[in-house]
């Protein structure tokens, strides 16, 4: 695959080509896409006929970009007489700057052409490579091109206009243009994405919105966010980019909802610029400690999307909170589930956790009585539709075969939940980690309802099924001979024996006794599991490890900062440093950003950490992982009106400094020094 350019805002995004052209393809999103629609599937320059190539390329902001071009193959490089800079920016729309130099000493004519077309794909027709069920049309007028896409009441539209004169056809705008020697040439082109209609109550109700916002806007907005959160100071350069990285990805990804006037975090580019439940909620639990103001838009969304029916097509129950939201075509006709679609069996107990962690920093009392009804509701869910078998444990299945999600848990690839054989288990399926974010839900709802709802009955209740949800957990899914936790129970409740990177979700969520622990803390961080730059999703000797396999043996930044924050809190303050130090140490070979996963490769036989080829990027929870991993680096621990500090720096790190922490106790910092850079002192 060619190295491809992205540039973003909110959910509108374009990804081209490293020398900023887009072409028709099926099978990768590259284009302009905006609210799950591909409005742009081409985009070609040509001067004189000819394909351009890229000297340099200016990519270092997230929302504009800018290409250093010449005609002809590279090795024709050499006193061009032309060349061409080709300046670009999102907010809502697209903007492209073209302008062409002659570098001769007497007037040129040029030729520039540039061909553009719409196939106005739904995000999942390309994954799918489906057919349109609609028409597309092109209609030429004075330097303005218009394609438009209708399927019934489904409309789309993009309208390009050309600052400078153009001959304008159903295929693109050519301009004949004569440059005097040494001068130069230069049009804007802007692409507007118009939405006109869609079908579907529940799409037109919330649709979300980016507008036409200016690059000074953006730029102001960016600022604004990086302003607010702490400062950092520190001795380890991948820590530091990786820290501002995060938060300028953070800023791009978020987009307004034009339906309840909040900002929302999109889950990643390319696939996953939407709201995600899972996503959403662990990513804010991530920034809270940075930017606890993001999080309210996160809780009141969901909440006003819980599950209040039975829909088998949906996957919707009672109680239950959303997987993914979509905003295309084939959620619109319902050939898709997704509008909003509830198959994800962590979303509803992780929801009540977030809410709790986020009174404890913040104090927010009101939102805590505000969300009091959703939150009861989720717990209802945990313990009636989530169980399945009545068994006493929260399980999956979905209710719909034909376009639902078989694995319902954060590992939700086909074969990502297997025996250590290879064997893919029966459905329901009840994974471990789900059964420690039930028992924390149960926990945190029980504060909750003690402190704020004034209901000690119902704390007690809660408080009692999560004792006895710990003790018949770790009857049932400790697999003695081998001393780890099994993946999963299948539907017979027999254990099922892989090893894999859920046991430290296990450790954050506190279902582990005390007496195991030590044996969980040492199988993450052994060599079946820890490639050297972070903890594997499955061990590699299970029978489906797969190095680059998905959800089999890649290495997810996101699951390690929630490892690493399970071994904090477990106690094994040396194993989280170390495991902190190997996912900052890999981000410095993606320019501080992490990716979505990267190979599972050990770092000896590589000696950097390997590209996933298909990898979101930026992604929210990827994004959002330096935060925790800094958290867990510092100790940092809400405590009543205080805020606990109790750094552990990992060796060769240095000093790290964060200044600013907001919370309920206003502002405070933290400093923390590694053993070595201590005793030098």
């Amino acid at each position: 695959m060619k190295e491809l350019i992205s540039i973003l805002d909110g959910n509108t995004f374009l990804v081209s080509n490293r020398h900023g052209d887009i072409e028709p393809a099926l099978d990768f999103p590259t284009g302009l896409f905006s609210f799950d629609t591909r409005y742009l599937s081409t985009w070609l320059l040509l001067l004189d006929g000819e394909r351009l190539h890229a000297l340099s390329i200016d990519d270092t902001e997230s929302f504009r970009t800018r290409y250093f071009l010449v005609p002809g193959e590279p090795s024709h490089y050499l006193d061009a007489k032309v060349s061409l800079i080709r300046s670009r920016a999102i907010g809502g729309r697209l903007e492209e700057e073209l302008t062409v130099l002659n570098h001769s000493g007497q007037d040129v004519a040029f030729t520039v052409r540039m061909e553009m077309a719409g196939d106005f794909a739904d995000l999942f027709e390309i994954k799918d490579t489906r057919r349109k069920n609609g028409h597309n049309t092109a209609s030429p007028g004075e330097d303005t091109l218009r394609l438009n896409y209708r399927r019934d009441a489904f409309h789309r539209e993009t309208v390009i206009h050309s600052s400078a004169p153009a001959q304008v056809d159903r295929k693109g705008m050519t301009f004949p243009i004569q440059i005097r020697a040494h001068g130069e040439w230069t049009t804007r082109l802007t692409v507007s994405t118009m939405i006109y209609g869609a079908r579907g109550e529940d799409i037109r109700t919330l649709l979300p919105y980016s507008g036409n916002r200016t690059v000074a806007a953006i730029e102001a907005e960016h600022a604004d966010l990086a302003a607010r959160a702490p400062k950092l100071g520190c001795d380890y350069q991948p820590l530091a980019a990786a820290y501002q990285r995060s938060l300028t990805d953070l800023a791009a990804l978020r987009y307004e909802s034009i339906a309840l006037g909040v900002r929302l975090m999109a889950a990643g580019l390319p696939w996953f610029m939407t709201l995600f439940g899972r996503d959403s909620i662990i990513t804010s639990l991530q920034v809270l400690p940075f930017l606890p103001e993001l999080i309210p838009p996160t809780l009141t969304m969901l909440a006003g999307l819980q599950g209040h029916r039975l829909d088998d097509f949906r996957d919707e129950e009672p109680g239950k909170i959303l997987h993914e939201l979509r905003y295309g075509e084939t959620a619109g006709f319902e050939e898709q589930p997704h509008s909003p679609y509830y198959g994800s069996a962590d979303s509803t107990p992780l929801f009540v956790i977030l809410l709790d962690e986020y009174e404890r920093w913040t104090g927010d009392v009101e939102m805590v009585k505000k969300l009091e009804f959703p939150v009861r509701a989720a717990l209802a869910w945990i313990d009636t539709y989530g169980d399945l078998l009545g068994t006493g444990y929260l399980w999956y299945q979905t209710r719909n075969p034909k376009t639902g999600l078989e694995n319902q848990c954060w590992k939700d690839s086909w074969d990502a939940i297997s025996y250590s054989d290879g064997r893919l288990p029966s459905f329901p399926r009840a994974t471990c980690e789900l059964q420690g974010y039930a028992y924390d839900a149960k926990l945190r709802g029980a504060r909750l309802a003690r402190l704020f709802w004034n209901d000690p009955h119902y704390a007690d209740q809660l408080e009692r099924e999560a004792a006895e949800l710990k003790e018949r957990f770790n009857r049932d899914f400790w697999l003695p001979d081998k001393e780890y936790y099994a993946l999963a129970l299948d539907s017979d409740g027999t254990p099922v024996d892989a090893l894999s990177s859920n046991i430290g979700h296990l450790l954050w969520s506190g279902i582990v006794e005390q007496s195991r622990a030590r044996r969980v803390a040492e199988h993450l961080l052994g060599p079946r599991l820890f490639s050297g730059w972070g903890v594997r999703t499955l061990a590699d000797d299970q029978g489906r490890y797969n190095p680059i396999g998905y959800h089999v043996g890649t290495v997810w930044p996101f699951d390690n900062s929630i490892i690493a924050w399970g071994l904090w809190k477990a106690g094994f303050r040396e194993e989280a440093g170390q495991l902190c130090e190997a996912v900052l140490a890999a981000s410095r070979y993606f320019e501080g950003r992490l990716p979505e996963a990267f190979a599972g490769y050990e770092r000896d036989l590589t000696e950097y950490p390997v590209q996933y080829p298909t990898a979101c990027s930026p992604q929210a929870w990827s994004a959002g992982a330096p935060l925790l991993l800094l958290r867990v680096i510092l100790g940092l621990e809400p405590q009543g009106e205080h805020l606990i500090i109790d750094p552990y720096v990992p060796s060769r790190m240095g000093r790290v400094e964060l200044l600013d922490i907001p919370g309920r106790w206003g502002r405070v910092d933290a400093l923390g020094r590694s053993r070595e850079d201590t005793s030098s002192r």
